[in-house]
């Protein structure tokens, strides 16, 4: 089984939208500064690096599944010629109502994650800057970590938190180091370039 470092794509991979607003074009796309390293530090050291992500936005009409395909694919794209590969997205589009489980704070996205390319979730990890990831992670049976929002000084129930990725990235690695002191670590597996077949809408 392999282990995984689940990612929230807003506030974790790039800068939020201002105020209640949706990413909805590619040139609204601004990566955080050091998330190419930390994604390649999580390649190099074996986890399989996926996306979950909500997009209601979607469900809002404001931008169609073509084109957050295409988002999301150039977002893999640009990201792995900095060294960093994303291994899979996956997206909820859906509205708050009805509920469906694919919806953070539910765990759907990572559970259909696992399944689909054999993951351990007790072994995997969800980074996330929100309390409906962490819910998510751990109703999934992962351990958790927090990106720091500006305003935030406390990292909730997360296991670590930080105020970057690349921050939070360290500590979890610090945090496995202590934990295969008694097993050891295993070896990073090849990964294939990113294409298409990456991004992943999420279903009920």
């Amino acid at each position: 089984m392999n282990r995984a470092a689940f990612l929230d794509r807003d506030g974790v991979i790039n800068r939020k939208a201002p105020g209640d607003g949706y990413i909805t074009r590619w040139e609204e796309i601004d990566f955080l500064p050091g998330v190419a390293q930390a994604i390649a530090l999580l390649n190099r050291t074996g986890f399989s690096v996926i996306v979950v992500t909500n997009q209601r936005c979607v469900a809002k009409g404001l931008v169609t599944i073509r084109e957050l395909d295409w988002i999301h694919r150039r977002m893999c794209e640009v990201l792995a010629d900095a060294g960093g590969t994303i291994d899979a997205v996956y997206y909820c589009p859906h509205e708050l109502e009805p509920p469906c489980p694919c919806r953070k704070p539910r765990p759907g996205l990572l559970l259909d994650a696992a399944r689909e390319h054999g993951i351990a979730l007790t072994e995997s990890w969800m980074i996330g800057d929100s309390d409906a990831d962490i819910e998510a992670g751990r109703k999934a049976g992962c351990r958790t970590a927090l990106v720091l929002r500006n305003s935030q000084t406390e990292n909730g129930r997360a296991d670590v938190a930080g105020l970057s990725l690349i921050g939070v990235v360290h500590q979890i690695l610090q945090w496995e180091g202590r934990a295969d002191q008694e097993s050891p670590k295993p070896s990073c597996r090849q990964r294939g370039t990113v294409g298409p077949s990456t991004v992943i809408e999420g279903r009920r």
